[in-house]
């Protein structure tokens, strides 16, 4: 069986340009650091490939395409070569850069969703195989380079839209696996579903578009704990011998 994105030249090399461009991204996290050579290599491979290779492993498809491809593998190497020369260019193309690294989301999302719907796994369990490769790489990437994953720190949609892309991936797969769709609709939505995610994600950045975080709220609706409380009791042999002191003191008197 194939994934569907990647039965034809033209969406394959779409995904070789999504895994150098990724590679290019990754490896820039590490120029930014002052690394060197082979930290860009590493940081570029496992943004580019880490998330696949998650998605392998717990699916028992060993060993992993990170590892085992060998055109997926040295396009990632190139990509961390390749960014150690250009890093100051690719570091002005915000928007290329962006819009690339959204396509390379949307499309390890659709993929890694198919593979997973390919082993059998039921549709939750696929959305979760297909953020993992979406996701995965950029994750491993940021915990390595001691920072807060790009998932959380960005505010802008970033795992909303690759989330979404998943769901309608599964819908598409079930369409097929029940014969409502054929192959070609499978490609036809399948691409729909990437334009969809990359618009999203462009369109969160392009207008500020962020998720509400925690509600502000000055009051709360609990009961008072103070009658909860226990007063605090004098010992009565204390209060005694305070009183039999006081007797003494006006008998002397």
């Amino acid at each position: 069986m194939e994934v569907a994105l990647e039965s034809n030249d033209f969406f394959l090399g779409i995904e070789y340009l999504a895994i150098f461009c990724s590679g290019l991204m990754g490896g820039l996290c590490a120029v930014k650091k002052n690394y060197d050579v082979f930290a860009m290599l590493i940081t570029a491979w496992l943004t580019a490939l880490g998330g696949g290779i998650i998605r392998d492993v717990m699916l028992g498809s060993l060993p992993p395409v990170g590892i085992a491809d060998r055109g997926f593998v040295l396009t990632a190497l190139i990509s961390g070569l390749a960014i150690a020369v250009i890093h100051p260019e690719v570091d002005k193309l915000k928007w290329s850069m962006l819009t690339i690294d959204a396509l390379s989301v949307a499309m390890f999302a659709v993929n890694g969703t198919s593979k997973a719907i390919m082993y059998h796994t039921s549709g939750m369990t696929a959305v979760f195989m297909g953020m993992f490769t979406a996701l995965g790489g950029g994750l491993v990437r940021d915990m390595l380079l001691n920072d807060v994953p790009m998932v959380i720190r960005d505010k802008h949609w970033y795992a909303v839209p690759s989330a979404v892309g998943c769901v309608l991936t599964v819908l598409v797969c079930r369409g097929v696996q029940h014969g409502i769709l054929d192959f070609t609709w499978e490609v036809t939505l399948d691409v729909a579903i990437v334009i969809l995610v990359v618009a999203m994600r462009l369109l969160s950045v392009k207008f500020n578009i962020m998720l509400p975080g925690a509600m502000t709220r000055h009051n709360t609706y609990l009961p008072s704990q103070s009658r909860y409380l226990r007063r605090p009791v004098i010992h009565p042999g204390v209060r005694g011998r305070a009183d039999d002191g006081d007797e003494g003191d006006g008998n002397a008197n």
